[in-house]
């Protein structure tokens, strides 16, 4: 005679064996899904990250050649004539022209007044040769600002400039670069514009 008792907690039995092995694959593909998720995220905030970093460093960029243009722009306004401008601005910036990027140069606007007494400030700029490696720029919390000022938090950017000209041409070309340290890698943007004298 068949034992429908001995058959039933046989059945019980596999079920139970079964339901186990079921939880350990779900557990195992929520594992799966979960790391991928978080590598996914990882990667979400350095790409994020890199992008941000990249984005400073463009404006920094941007504003060495605003500096610089500015400054042409106000010797060719202010001086006696737009050659004699164009003569003094050549020789304001005469160390940082240069093919060689070891004589590139920074400038430090800390010395910078545009106060309603000040006259033609931006020659004022302080344009310093970089000895070997350029200093890192610091962030100013209360200012907003990236500069050199010693009470600023130190970042890892460095900004620099180089210019070039062909002797007997008035035309020049600044080179603006901006490095960062990011994923054990040096990352640089790079910008560059022709400025002439314009006045003539």
């Amino acid at each position: 005679m068949y034992n429908f008792r001995k058959t039933k907690k046989n059945n019980k039995e596999n079920n139970q064996g079964f339901t186990l092995v079921e939880s350990l694959v779900a557990i195992s593909i929520f594992t799966l899904a979960l790391v991928g998720m978080m590598v996914s995220l990882g990667e979400g905030l350095a790409d994020t990250g890199y992008a941000k970093e990249k984005l400073i460093a463009e404006y920094l960029a941007q504003e060495n050649i605003e500096y610089i243009r500015n400054m042409r722009d106000t010797y060719l306004l202010y001086s006696a004539s737009p050659s004699a401008g164009w003569t003094s601005f050549l020789t304001k910036v005469s160390p940082c022209t240069s093919t060689d990027r070891s004589k590139s140069c920074y400038f430090d606007d800390q010395g910078l007044d545009f106060g309603s007494s000040a006259v033609m400030p931006m020659t004022n700029l302080t344009l310093t040769a970089c000895s070997g490696a350029c200093p890192y720029l610091k962030y100013n919390n209360t200012t907003g600002k990236y500069g050199y000022d010693a009470s600023g938090v130190l970042t890892g950017l460095k900004r620099w400039f180089i210019i070039t000209q062909t002797p007997g041409d008035e035309t020049m070309r600044v080179y603006s670069f901006v490095s960062w340290p990011q994923n054990s890698a040096t990352h640089t943007v790079t910008f560059s514009e022709d400025l002439r004298s314009w006045g003539e």
